[in-house]
């Protein structure tokens, strides 16, 4: 058995095609991936859209995205169901698990290169959390906050005699 691949497989059936059409070309992917020992992870049914450009006389159709994970053999067999299926318009698989494992190859590469850097600099390491930061930056400014409230306190208690002599007078 080959390996299991993430693959996304967006099919766009015709806008004259009903809802109960559209459940049926769904069961018709899901028996072809069961065969294969694959599985759907997600459907998304987009509704209907406007075609970037005409296809077969039809200016809109109902789009539909599954994210499947299987072998290269679920997927061929997929494409050769769909290119003779006559509601389905368009449709196109790709292969995304590679893509996935590129970005977070780099989104490590980038971290390891932020840490080396910020030791470098003789910085601390960096928070683990994203909302760390923020809360770091905050606490300078609560600490800047306090002397200025301390300094407050003598000018409010300065201004208590004055307002009682103001309505003494007045």
């Amino acid at each position: 058995m080959s390996t299991l691949r993430q693959y996304e497989l967006v099919y766009i059936v015709s806008p004259n095609a009903t809802d109960e059409v559209v459940a049926e070309l769904h069961t018709q992917v899901e028996a072809i991936v069961g065969n294969f020992d694959g599985r759907i992870e997600k459907t998304e049914n987009w509704g209907k859209r406007r075609l970037a450009y005409e296809v077969n006389r039809c200016k809109e159709g109902t789009y539909v995205l599954e994210l499947l994970l299987g072998s290269g053999e679920m997927v061929t067999e997929l494409e050769r169901r769909l290119r003779v299926a006559e509601d389905v318009l368009r449709h196109l698989v790709v292969r995304v698990d590679e893509e996935l494992h590129v970005a977070e190859r780099t989104a490590t590469r980038r971290a390891e290169t932020r840490k080396r850097r910020r030791a470098a600099r003789g910085l601390p390491p960096e928070a683990p959390t994203a909302r760390a930061p923020v809360e770091a930056a905050a606490k300078p400014v609560e600490a800047a906050a306090k002397p200025v409230e301390a300094a407050a306190k003598p000018v409010e208690a300065a201004a208590k005699p004055i307002e009682a002599a103001a309505k003494e007078e007045g």
